[in-house]
């Protein structure tokens, strides 16, 4: 849904900035119904977004995902960390959510790519901008867990949105 009023411009402004970017986000890959109030925020509410780093492809292929899979997605582009710091640092929002998909294709699970973005956005923002990070689980490798936890950013979250019985 679109927000009204103040929030519009904000929506409108990253909705035009992302189709002219090479970022994916989860909002728009999983179909988000809340996309209209995190990218509008308002008077009341802080305006969010939400990166889904390492490309728009995951390894895993969960049920209640409508991610696209792949056991051999494109490897990362090795310029997104600065191209999302440059892109989040102009779209007015005070809080950023990344998000991944599963790389299991990666000897670290893409956690040195993650913190490398988290590092960009707080450099291309004076360390201004609020960083969240729904990691995945690096497949238990908890060096590349430590490696994210220690980037810089602000809340740490283990991206897990579902029960048990219908993970792969």
């Amino acid at each position: 849904k679109k927000p009204g009023g103040e929030g519009q411009g904000n929506y409108v402004r990253i909705k035009s900035q992302l189709k002219n970017s090479k970022l994916a986000t989860i909002c728009q890959e999983g179909r988000c119904p809340n996309i209209g109030e995190c990218w509008g925020g308002g008077e009341e509410n802080v305006a969010t977004a939400t990166i889904m780093l390492l490309g728009d492809t995951c390894t895993r292929a969960c049920r209640f995902c409508s991610v696209k899979t792949s056991r051999a997605p494109p490897p990362p582009n090795p310029n997104e960390p600065e191209e999302t710091a440059a892109a989040v640092a102009g779209w007015g929002v005070d809080y950023i959510v990344l998000t991944m998909v599963d790389r299991d294709d990666l000897p670290d699970g893409g956690s040195a790519h993650v913190a490398e973005t988290i590092a960009a956005i707080k450099r291309h923002t004076d360390n201004k901008m609020l960083v969240e990070c729904l990691s995945g689980d690096y497949a238990g490798k908890l060096a590349s867990v430590e490696e994210v936890a220690r980037s810089g950013l602000d809340v740490y979250a283990h991206n897990i949105e579902t029960v048990e019985r219908l993970t792969p």
